[in-house]
């Protein structure tokens, strides 16, 4: 015998959906803030995003350039811990070209501990492991950095940007070298994404996963950060 649609049963079905009793449709997901790179500009210490504070919270930055700049599109996130730096900025690099994953499981993957992610090799080794290679990892041993090391960071930036590749920088900021916001009584050892640059102001757009000061998107000078990566190194 065959089932006979009540009217009440017809009117639910055309409406999209049966709602069984206790059952509620869930509330939809709150909409990510998306960052508006075109309404700043883009000298150094501009901050574009700030007060986003809580670990995990999510920004949107939609990919732009202009005859001068270029940068990429991202998936930012607050790091999750104080020593998930690592894998936050790693995930932010991977968010341009693929879904990116959990933190957690970018920790694991990284090797991460709670003294944090050893060296910029491992965040090279899960960028190629991720995107099937593109990645090498680049030392800057000479503190300050030798001209060679700042013309091939430069190179490194514009090559990489204009082929949709972040950039992720181990550095480290010793109090009155630290970019906005950084604790300024303290030597902070610590990694972010590098995913836009301007050739006019010789500035570079950083997506930093610690938001210290409140800070989570900012512009420093492309001169500070080749102070802040020696003795460490990036992955490009």
């Amino acid at each position: 015998m065959r089932a006979r649609l009540v009217p009440g049963v017809i009117a639910a079905l055309t409406l999209g959906a049966l709602l069984l009793p206790g059952t509620a449709q869930a509330a939809p997901a709150p909409a990510v803030p998306v960052v508006d790179v075109r309404a700043h500009d883009s000298t150094a210490g501009t901050a574009l995003a700030s007060g986003y504070d809580e670990p995990g919270t999510e920004l949107r930055v939609d990919a732009g350039r202009t005859s001068a700049a270029r940068w990429l599109e991202i998936d930012y996130q607050v790091q999750q811990t104080g020593y998930w730096c690592g894998p936050a900025a790693t995930r932010i690099a991977l968010s341009a070209r693929t879904a990116a994953p959990s933190q957690g499981e970018l920790a694991a993957q990284l090797g991460t501990t709670e003294a944090g992610t050893d060296h910029i090799g491992q965040v090279t080794a899960v960028l190629n492991a991720r995107l099937g290679g593109g990645y090498e990892t680049k030392e800057m041993p000479n503190d300050p950095p030798t001209q060679a090391q700042r013309d091939l960071l430069w190179h490194d930036i514009v090559f990489d940007i204009d082929r949709n590749y972040p950039l992720v920088a181990n550095i480290v900021a010793p109090p009155g070298n630290q970019p906005p916001g950084y604790p300024p009584d303290q030597t902070i050892y610590h990694y972010f994404t590098v995913f836009g640059y301007d050739a006019v102001d010789r500035t570079v757009l950083i997506a930093d996963p610690a938001s210290f000061g409140g800070n989570q998107i900012y512009w420093i000078s492309f001169d500070q950060l080749a102070t802040l990566i020696p003795p460490k190194g990036y992955s490009a």
